[in-house]
């Protein structure tokens, strides 16, 4: 599913137009990635947890050449499933 066919089953599901369900996911997913910014968690219950990690300076081996590359510390979001999510 893509973000237009997800659009179209919000909006059937809701009774809201096309643009106003594109509208709430719109709002919601900025939040979402607002607070993870900030570097807080969001929490849907029943859902899951979204989070945001430190990954640690480390030693990478480029598998072309087999050369070591060293690749930089840094933040990823990451995404923990609630146990009714499926």
């Amino acid at each position: 599913m893509n973000k237009t066919e997800l659009v179209n089953a919000m909006a059937e599901k809701t009774g809201m137009t096309k643009v106003a369900a594109k509208q709430a996911m719109s709002a919601c997913f900025d939040t979402i990635q607002e607070q993870l910014k900030k570097g807080e968690k969001v929490t849907l219950i029943g859902f899951g947890t979204f989070s945001v990690v430190k990954r640690k300076a480390r030693t990478a081996k480029n598998p072309r050449t087999g050369k070591p590359v060293k690749v930089a510390a840094k933040k990823v979001a990451k995404f923990k499933a609630g146990s009714k999510l499926i």
